[in-house]
């Protein structure tokens, strides 16, 4: 797998920016096999717990997210934005494990692109899925949409 890097370093992402001192600091890499997916490497630690000893279900919607986002970006070379995000939750993701986040294209019709993705728990278990879609505009209006003007 090759490692992504990071165009949004000194974003402040709470997510994948390294420069945030809260966040969680996400590295992303692609795999060389079809189709292209995205993979995440991510330690739920303690605080990001919901009840019990659950992954908060916030933190697991965020994380599919932030991989679909860098899955559209990666593999369509272009900007894009989240149009709707679905998270199924099918069984307990435990916290003070290793987990892992992948993340493919399904389908694109011309400006809206389709992803699925999954989190997998430290036996390999998914627990989690996902299906959103992505609207993927060019730099400039993505650059007026994300500012804070």
């Amino acid at each position: 797998m090759r490692t992504l890097e990071n165009p949004y370093s000194e974003g402040g992402c709470f997510f994948c920016s390294p420069s945030n001192p809260v966040g969680l600091k996400l590295t992303f890499h692609e795999t060389e096999t079809e189709p292209n997916e995205l993979v995440c490497r991510w330690y739920a630690h303690s605080q990001f717990r919901g009840l019990g000893k659950i992954l908060h279900g916030g933190i697991q919607s965020g994380l599919f997210d932030e991989i679909m986002g860098w899955t559209t970006h990666f593999l369509t070379q272009q900007m894009g934005v989240t149009s709707s995000l679905n998270v199924q939750f099918l069984k307990p993701l435990y916290i003070e494990q290793e987990i892992e986040i992948r993340c493919r294209i399904q389908s694109r019709n011309g400006s809206k692109v389709n992803l699925e993705a999954e989190i997998k728990n430290g036996d390999g278990a998914v627990c989690t899925r996902a299906v959103g879609t992505y609207v993927v505009m060019d730099s400039e209006k993505f650059n007026r949409a994300v500012s804070e003007e």
